[in-house]
């Protein structure tokens, strides 16, 4: 279940700033989900897609999700979140990304559990009621203790017009 704090909207973002806005449920990747990725974005890559050969050749002992793949997912997730989505906003557009770390690899295994606590950083008023959104998001392995992945998301905002 989405752990929102509270009811997240386009004119009072500037409250948020600092805090933790969402806590998504677990999403499961497997390596089907890594195999597809992997061909779609034309980087098949025996680390990612071999999984005899890992359990021999790779220091993991597996295979690796993508670490793009895992930044593909941070809008997904926010969608879980709700944040993608506030009442009073009319859509919003994909502004680019700032810091982006992948801290560590992540094996897939039998499958992974990955979450995503997602904190607002930064409001930019821009005309017409716009605004820029940065959100960090912190992507998590089930059962793991350090973070797997570090991205600071940028969203423009268009509020709804009467």
């Amino acid at each position: 279940m989405n752990q929102s704090l509270s009811p997240f909207r386009l004119a009072s973002a500037e409250d948020f700033i600092g805090r933790e806005v969402a806590v998504t449920d677990w999403e499961f990747i497997d390596q089907v989900q890594v195999n597809v990725f992997g061909e779609v974005t034309r980087w098949p890559f025996w680390m990612h897609s071999d999984p005899v050969r890992c359990a021999e050749e790779s220091p993991y002992g597996g295979t690796l999700v993508h670490g793009f793949f895992m930044v593909s997912l941070l809008t997904h997730f926010m969608r879980l979140a709700g944040i993608m989505r506030p009442p009073d906003a009319e859509y919003s557009l994909n502004y680019g990304l700032d810091k982006v770390r992948v801290i560590r690899p992540v094996v897939v295994g039998d499958g992974v559990w990955l979450r995503d606590r997602i904190t607002l950083l930064e409001v930019t008023e821009r005309e017409e009621g716009r605004k820029r959104l940065k959100v960090a998001n912190l992507l998590e392995v089930k059962g793991e203790d350090e973070p797997v992945l570090y991205a600071e998301y940028l969203g423009y905002w268009f509020p709804k017009t009467d």
